[in-house]
């Protein structure tokens, strides 16, 4: 585990607690460093400080996500909604505000650690191939068109947890609690914004549609052409 956080205190509670559960862990105070660490080291799972000297979280997480889909949990002492927003539009896997307890990082770590192993599970079925979309869960990767369509970890996950069940209707609830597993429940609004991200991806004119809203209940995948 790589941590980016300047705050040494909160740096040596977490290396006591987490390494006393086995976690190998490093800890840096800068966001530079901190991605210079990240090549280096290439590690399981980076937790990240917003709040950092020089370049920020949002910096360090952006710079992150167009290289690689490493399990990614923000820190933060901002709660507004719209941080919350940012962060799950910028591909982080999980959002966790200050103050915390060491216990409650711990689950969290476990739950995204979780997801991501099940995602390399996942990897042993098949390929889908739809009208102008292809989903290979062998290489976590998706084209539109036969070009290549980028999305975070998240955003790979709730599609294919739809477009492996084509036809059937997820309520909200539901599709929460698969893709995002037993970490502590979230804001409904957050799988709002992830399914308009994927829409906003896969779904642009003239071409079908996928994401199939279900009013008062959720959501599901079906190949229909636009209105």
């Amino acid at each position: 585990m790589l941590l980016i956080e300047d705050d040494a205190q909160v740096a040596d509670v977490l290396r006591l607690y987490l390494e006393s559960e086995g976690f190998e862990f490093e800890s840096i105070g800068s966001g530079e460093e901190g991605l210079r660490r990240f090549h280096e080291t290439a590690p399981d799972l980076v937790v990240l400080d917003v709040l950092l000297p020089g370049i920020d979280g949002w910096s360090v997480a952006r710079a992150l996500r167009k290289r690689s889909n490493v399990p990614l949990i923000l820190l933060t002492s901002r709660t507004e909604e719209a941080d919350r927003v940012l962060a799950f539009e910028l591909g982080v896997d999980d959002y966790v505000p200050k103050p915390f307890s060491p216990r409650e990082l711990l689950g969290r770590v476990k739950a995204v650690l979780r997801r991501a192993n099940a995602g390399a599970f996942s990897a042993r079925q098949q390929v889908l191939h739809y009208r102008g979309l292809t989903v290979d869960p062998v290489s976590r990767t998706v084209e539109r068109d036969r070009r290549a369509v980028e999305l975070t970890r998240r955003e790979f996950d709730l599609l294919w947890h739809l477009a492996s069940h084509p036809g059937r209707v997820f309520s909200r609830e539901a599709l929460y609690e698969s893709v995002w597993g037993d970490e502590p429940r979230g804001d409904l609004h957050t799988l709002e914004v992830h399914v308009n991200r994927l829409r906003s991806k896969l779904e642009s004119p003239p071409g079908p549609r996928y994401l199939i809203t279900i009013r008062g209940v959720g959501y599901k995948f079906e190949v229909t052409d636009r209105a």
